[in-house]
């Protein structure tokens, strides 16, 4: 009897999906989205990443972390599933 796990499991990867969703939606990730179409016919080399700020580098570790947590869980939860069946 895993259903509660999996329920737990499908939850959680919602409430991760709506956070970051959220997230992108907040820091307009969907504003341009025309440019995206464009820039591979921009001429010229692009220019140098500028300097991520210290609150950007921490939302990029903040999502590396949930993907990383979303993978381990994803793990866990296959793993489990593969035990019980047993």
């Amino acid at each position: 009897m895993y259903f509660p796990y999996f329920i737990t499991y499908i939850v959680v990867g919602f409430a991760l999906s709506l956070i970051v969703f959220i997230w992108a939606l907040k820091n307009g990730q969907f504003q341009d989205q025309q440019r995206a179409r464009f820039l591979p016919l921009e001429e010229g080399m692009p220019s140098a990443p500028a300097r991520a700020s210290r609150w950007k580098r921490l939302e990029i570790y903040a999502l590396f972390f949930l993907a990383g947590a979303g993978l381990l869980s994803s793990g866990a939860v296959l793993i489990f599933a593969l035990m019980s069946a047993t």
